[in-house]
């Protein structure tokens, strides 16, 4: 019986740290309260604590569009918190944290280039 129970309890652990919150298409395209200037969107996807992707904000300003960036990045243990590099294609490149929260993804910028908003509500488009 004591066998049973620690196999379930160390299966439910499993379970939830292979869970990828932070896998998908984000946009603030969906956001009520956020500026309507640009759209910024990130398409990551995580695996274990490894974060790859890519970014881009796209505008009728010219001058906002950044083009594809590269993302790179990995998660903290509990999994709700993840750091990640942006870096364009100009050897520009900016710091930031993630939180995710069920379909919410808060952004905020730690430091490094003008490339992306300083901090932003993104929504789950799709996985």
């Amino acid at each position: 019986m004591k066998k049973i129970i620690l196999l379930l309890l160390f299966i439910s652990f499993s379970t939830y740290a292979q869970t990828n919150l932070f896998t998908g298409t984000w946009s603030n395209e969906n956001c009520k309260d956020c500026s309507k200037k640009y759209i910024f969107k990130i398409t990551i996807a995580q695996s274990n604590n490894k974060i790859v992707g890519t970014a881009e904000i796209i505008s009728d300003n010219v001058e906002l569009n950044s083009g594809v960036m590269d993302i790179t990045g990995y998660v903290y243990v509990l999994g709700e918190k993840a750091q990640i590099k942006i870096k364009a294609e100009n050897g520009q490149s900016a710091n930031a944290v993630l939180y995710a929260n069920e379909n919410l993804l808060q952004f905020i910028k730690r430091g490094g280039s003008d490339l992306v908003p300083d901090e932003t509500i993104l929504t789950k488009l799709f996985e």
